[in-house]
């Protein structure tokens, strides 16, 4: 699939770095994670929706090629910036698969302005920030791989690393803080996705799942909060399908499901 736009566009009066693939239907929005960017994870992911969607993906500001502003780090401005991209740039409700940071996005999305939303996939992430396993601290050293791809895409200073580091790092210690009667406001279709080895506690990821009424759940074997990188054809194989048929499961045997369609 080749690509039929990546470069800068105007998002609310900002110069955001965006991607668009060839569109095959409705669009569907990658976001990527935190202290990440699009380039990172892309690739694992447009196998799965080629095909049969539209595509669209921006580094967030103060990410990937996409200069800072003053609070971009912060979930209220993402999400805020998030509402501009697809009014102004995919100008239609779309799909939404966010890895770590980006499902987070995708979920405050859906509570904030469900018209904007047909679907979520969230892959590796927590509606509450006591759902992460501890941190580790950050000692202010970068590394010399991380600085040298920095100082090759980011239009911020090189030094300007080591700060974003420690401000999200704080952020993510405070935020999001979802409780569980937001997340029961939200009425689309949502995959909540996890590695079975993942830094999101179990509890936490089962919690988000069984609070969202048209939830569904899938923990990836054998893989830690990278299991897009590490299973991507398990991976995309759930993402294919849940995408395929959004409608209310039906199953054999429903324990925390109703089976409407079945009475």
């Amino acid at each position: 699939m080749s690509d039929t736009f990546e470069g800068y566009r105007d998002v609310a009066g900002h110069q955001v770095y965006c991607y668009e693939w060839d569109n095959k239907g409705e669009a569907a929005v990658l976001l990527h994670g935190g202290l990440s960017q699009t380039s990172h994870w892309d690739q694992q992911i447009l196998p799965a929706i080629a095909d049969g969607f539209h595509p669209y993906a921006y580094d967030r500001t103060a990410h990937g090629f996409t200069g800072d502003r003053d609070g971009s780090m912060h979930f209220d401005y993402q999400v805020g910036e998030a509402i501009a991209y697809l009014e102004s740039i995919v100008s239609e409700p779309a799909h939404l698969i966010g890895y770590s940071d980006g499902g987070i996005i995708a979920l405050l999305l859906a509570i904030k302005r469900p018209d904007l939303v047909r679907s979520i996939i969230t892959l590796g992430a927590n509606f509450h920030h006591s759902g992460t396993l501890p941190l580790p601290d950050f000692d202010g050293i970068v590394s010399a791989e991380d600085q040298t791809e920095y100082n090759a895409t980011s239009p911020d200073a090189p030094d300007t690393l080591a700060a974003k580091i420690t401000k999200m790092i704080s952020i993510w210690r405070s935020q999001p803080a979802l409780s569980s009667a937001e997340l029961a406001k939200i009425e689309c279709p949502v995959m909540v996705m996890a590695g079975d080895d993942d830094v999101i506690a179990h509890n936490h990821t089962i919690e988000l799942y069984e609070n969202i009424a048209l939830g569904q759940l899938a923990i990836l074997p054998a893989t830690s909060h990278q299991f897009i990188k590490e299973k991507p054809a398990l991976a995309q194989l759930l993402i294919r399908e849940f995408l395929e048929d959004l409608s209310y499961p039906v199953t054999k045997m429903p324990i925390r499901r109703t089976n409407p369609g079945a009475e």
